[in-house]
């Protein structure tokens, strides 16, 4: 669950109450996006640096179009492609360059198949002769052009293809991909889920070699779901799922060259047992292939150098650590080979560089906050450019460091959440800034010293129109629990009587190294909390131990006991906050979505002389029925750490139950299953327990589609009104 995501993070929310503000935030204008901000869809820099290309939608003449912008002007230099002018597609969704930016793949019929994984239709557009040409017939998954834009390779049906876009003819390169046996190139469903990647194939600089990762899932057990739809018998999915503990596929790695039409196997001198290969990337040495190794346990890291020409390899690092090891996505490689990597071994994520064998040339970041995105090297003036938390761990800055370590500028200037797009040369970058008084604006910036070139879009209309409705102040600051300072942030109702008595509600998701206090602009539950201030309730949400942006000695603490210290915390900080004069102790509320309704459900039943209510949606009940990657990371298998699953299991304490319990799940979850549901409600009924509860049919973790989420909504907030009573006395 790669933080077991739901689809709306917590954010920040607050525009400056106004005498004026007389309109209440109602869920049907949350739910039909009212409140809507405005973006810039798949922004990508142009290689010469000056220009950069955006899809815009028109929405009157139903149509698609990549237009390109110039930098320095802001201004549409031109029309790329239109979907209006091909016959052979009504629109496109997506879009992808070859690297010399003569075609481009337009997406187009996508579906999801889980979180990040999708089928669709996808054509190759020459932008010389504006000529067309579908990769396959078939709905396919990841096509990818070759370096040098003369192929395209791509998975179906468990299989890789190539096809040459000179001859047109399409090649299978393997032959045993089957369903819920062997897959080729795409992830499994736990390698999606937990390590974030669908395309496990590579192409090497020189357009000869496809590097690409074989799943075996035939040992994996099977998980099924009923899907009921409308017929007059449900159907079911089916699929390899392996829980904590149980057998994972049997991974491989090979090489395919296109010369000799062979696939090779790579061979390691290091002995695993059991292994994830969560990372492959091709060095600028088109016969050297990375790969990064973890074991089970994932507390050991290993960087590969594999030779596809000898079909040997050279241990290139090795991360350890007591708890575990996060696995990289900034892995990059400068012309000499060296490379640039993030660690947390110091503490705190930082960046290092190393020489083309793996030897430590010096660390380039260092000090007591975490580096949070890596952008990119500029070799021309030999600088890195990256996000941190350096000031404050709920802001992110954009700064640019030498690649020694000197001459570090911060090139972002307001307070909030700073996230930059950098041009192909490095010379200029476009920033999204928000903060909880502030939506979303994108500025054009100068890489060198950060300074505003012009503005590009900002979303003040919004700002405007939210000036009308009752909207309170989203209070930043600490609170001492357990011997820690935990951020936190309070909503408080806009009429607010310090004399009066208000009930409190709280919001958390709390797993490792996630954070739900941020100073950025609001997400849905935002709005929904603003809404539940005018009726008198105060919202308060507090990142506890376990969460992510303040170490790793912060973050590490819950490793072999999800939901003992957490739930510590969060108990700690409601009675600290029920002590407050103006806070009622015999009404307090919390509720989460996904690991949060781990969490809350847990807060209820341990925390029962505290918590009045609770709302879990989506919760895991037992991590004995996660997957294997997330679970096993922080808690080994269950066959050794029994009792540190079980004893902070929300099964294990239903019998403390006092308080009044929703309990929400959709019945086809892939990711957190119904199971976790159903058998959280026959130990509830066993042990006498009233409480309410709603399955949603067909839906997924994210619960939403048509009136789903506007429903679950108006059910949550009748559940709290009724349990809770919203106006302060």
């Amino acid at each position: 669950m790669k933080y077991l995501k739901f689809s709306f993070y917590i954010c920040t929310f607050f525009v400056t109450i106004l005498s004026a503000q007389t309109k209440e935030i109602s869920l049907e204008e949350i739910w039909t996006g009212a409140y809507r901000t405005e973006g810039m869809d798949v922004l990508h820099s142009m290689a010469n640096g000056q220009q950069y290309s955006v899809l815009n939608f028109d929405r009157n003449a139903r149509s698609t179009s990549i237009d390109i912008y110039n930098y320095k002007t802001l201004e549409k230099v031109e029309t790329l492609v239109n979907s209006k002018n091909i016959n052979e597609l009504n629109y496109f969704s997506d879009y992808t360059f070859s690297n010399d930016e003569t075609k481009v793949i337009l997406a187009t019929n996508e579906e999801s198949i889980y979180r990040h994984s999708v089928l669709g239709n996808y054509y190759v557009f020459d932008i010389k002769t504006k000529s067309i040409t579908a990769v396959s017939e078939e709905k396919i998954q990841e096509p990818t052009f070759s370096p040098d834009a003369t192929k395209v390779a791509f998975a179906k049906a468990n299989n890789l293809f190539i096809k040459d876009l000179i001859s047109g003819e399409t090649i299978q390169i393997t032959f045993d991909g089957k369903k819920n046996e062997i897959i080729n190139g795409i992830t499994d469903w736990v390698y999606e889920e937990e390590f974030a990647f669908v395309r496990a194939f590579e192409w090497n600089a020189d357009s000869n070699n496809i590097a690409f990762i074989r799943f075996d899932e035939t040992s994996v057990p099977e998980f099924s779901m009923d899907v009921y739809g409308e017929g007059l018998y449900q159907t079911q999915q089916v699929f390899k799922y392996p829980k904590a503990g149980e057998p994972n596929s049997t991974v491989s790695l090979h090489i395919y060259n296109l010369e000799t039409k062979n696939s090779e196997e790579v061979k390691l001198d290091k002995a695993y047992n059991e292994f994830y290969i969560p990372r492959i990337k091709w060095t600028n040495n088109p016969n050297i292939l990375s790969a990064q190794y973890i074991n089970r346990k994932q507390n050991v890291l290993d960087l590969w150098f594999v030779n596809a020409k000898t079909n040997s390899a050279n241990l290139g690092l090795t991360e350890t650590d007591k708890a575990y090891v996060d696995v990289t996505d900034n892995l990059t490689f400068l012309k000499d080979n060296s490379f640039i990597w993030t660690s947390e071994k110091d503490g705190y994520n930082h960046i290092y560089h190393y020489d083309k064998n793996g030897k430590l040339i010096n660390q380039v970041t260092k000090g007591n906050w975490e580096v949070t995105s890596y952008y990119g090297y500029d070799e021309k003036t030999n600088r890195i450019f990256y996000q941190s938390v350096e000031n404050g761990s709920i802001n992110r800055d954009v700064y640019a460091i030498k690649l020694n370590g000197r001459n570090k500028t911060r090139l972002t200037k307001g307070e909030g959440t700073n996230d930059a797009s950098f041009s192909a040369d490095f010379s200029y970058f476009i920033n999204t800034f928000s903060s909880a008084t502030t939506p979303p604006k994108y500025s054009l910036n100068s890489a060198d010293s950060g300074n505003l070139i012009k503005s590009i879009k900002d979303n003040d209309v919004l700002s405007q129109n939210l000036s009308d409705y009752k909207t309170s102040k989203k209070e930043f600051s600490t609170i001492h629990v357990n011997g820690n300072d935990l951020n936190m942030w309070m909503i408080k109702p806009a009429n607010f009587d310090a004399s009066k008595q208000y009930p409190l509600f709280m919001t958390q998701y709390s797993g490792p190294g996630s954070q739900s206090v941020a100073n950025t602009w609001n997400s849905a539950n935002d709005y929904w909390y603003q809404m539940l201030a005018q009726q008198g309730y105060i919202i308060v949400c507090i990142d506890g131990r376990g969460t992510g942006l303040k170490g790793a000695e912060f973050k590490k603490v819950t490793q072999n006991e999800l939901g003992k210290y957490e739930v510590e915390d969060q108990i700690a900080a409601a009675k600290q906050l029920g002590a407050l004069p103006y806070i009622d102790a015999s009404r307090i509320g919390i509720w989460g979505w996904s690991y949060g309704g781990f969490m809350s459900s847990n807060c209820l039943f341990k925390g029962n002389d505290v918590f009045k209510m609770a709302i879990a949606v989506a919760p895991v009940s037992s991590w004995r029925f996660y997957d294997s990657i997330y679970t096993e990371r922080y808690m080994g298998v269950p066959q050794d750490n029994a009792s540190g699953y079980d004893e902070n299991s929300p099964l294990s304490h239903v019998n403390k139950l006092k308080g009044n319990f929703l309990l929400v799940h959709g019945s086809a979850d892939d990711n957190v299953h119904l199971q976790n549901t159903m058998r959280l409600t026959e130990a509830l009924i066993q042990a006498d327990k009233q409480f309410d509860w709603a399955i949603y049919p067909d839906k997924n973790h994210g619960i939403y589609g048509g009136n789903t989420r506007l429903h679950l909504y108006k059910k949550m907030t009748n559940f709290i009104n009724e349990k809770l009573g919203g106006k302060g006395e």
